[in-house]
């Protein structure tokens, strides 16, 4: 048995599949907590402990795994007393899996380093199917002694683990490419609502677009859905929004120009005011829908 014991807080779509790999294929005890008790019940069917509390699970883990939705939920319940960080051992790893901004890794570091906890920064790309899969990105930076302790766990649920660089360039690079992925998602979402606006045969559009220079991966994975209206929230509108504007906060910080970055996110959040930030991220094609008075789909052969 390992001497390693690991807390995971955060049983959505991505931490799930992270967790139920992490007992299937190692031999760490694994505690988890999350809101949901459904999602509760289902980890521990898979094996994993039910833990009392998130301080409970920081206080007995030597590797606390936290995947939750923002920067702004990782730090309030991590900070100031009686937070994770309080009650986290010495030598112990708060292990962040959560996409935040380059502001947090900072804030979270010192506040780990003045606790004498090693804060790990390893957000991840591809999908909650590639989570149950076993089959995550996961980036890593940081001190090249702290990325060995952890692959152990990180074997257990990811297809690639990438050595990014020092502490805050996993998280730079993860925003880049988030922003690169929604920025493209929107992109042809635009191009479809046009396509249906002038009667185009939807089914010649994304299927002469993904056989030319506009295929990308994004619609590989949801460019058809969207044209059967399949809104499934594998990649939620709501994230896809938060990481948007974690990107265009930061390169407005760098004093670098962000144009694309501020219209991609006001077109995000137009969606997410309309009421579409609980569906997948492609639903930001109801936006452009709303205002051209049309619907993209593809017609029933």
């Amino acid at each position: 048995m390992s001497s390693e014991t690991i807390g995971f807080v955060g049983l959505g779509g991505m931490g799930s599949g992270l967790v139920r790999n992490l007992v299937a294929k190692s031999d760490y005890p694994v505690t988890v907590y999350d809101l949901d008790d459904a999602k509760m019940a289902a980890a521990v069917e898979n094996g994993a402990e039910r833990g009392r509390s998130i301080v409970d699970i920081a206080a007995s883990s030597s590797i606390f795994a936290i995947c939750v939705t923002t920067a702004e939920v990782v730090q309030a319940l991590s900070l100031g007393k009686g937070g994770i960080l309080s009650a986290m051992p010495k030598g112990s790893v708060f292990l962040d899996h959560t996409t935040v901004s380059p502001e947090h890794v900072d804030v979270m570091s010192r506040a780990c380093e003045e606790q004498g906890v090693f804060y790990a920064e390893a957000p991840m790309t591809r999908t909650p199917m590639h989570a149950q899969r076993g089959e995550v990105n996961v980036l890593f930076g940081g001190e090249e002694a702290l990325l060995e302790r952890l692959r152990p766990v990180f074997d257990a649920y990811a297809e690639n683990i990438f050595h990014v660089g020092p502490v805050g360039h996993a998280t730079r690079l993860k925003l880049i490419h988030n922003y690169i992925a929604f920025a493209n998602v929107a992109t042809w979402c635009e191009g479809f609502a046009l396509a249906a606006h002038e009667g185009l045969d939807m089914s010649k559009v994304i299927g002469i677009i993904s056989a030319a220079g506009g295929k990308s991966g994004m619609m590989d994975l949801y460019g058809e859905a969207t044209l059967k209206r399949d809104f499934t929230p594998h990649m939620s509108l709501s994230n896809a929004q938060k990481d948007v504007r974690y990107y265009a906060e930061w390169i407005e910080q760098a004093g670098l120009p962000g144009f694309m970055a501020q219209t991609v996110h006001q077109t995000y959040a137009l969606a997410s005011i309309m009421g579409h930030g609980d569906e997948g991220c492609s639903a930001v094609i109801k936006a452009y829908e709303a205002l051209s008075g049309v619907e993209a789909h593809l017609d029933e052969k």
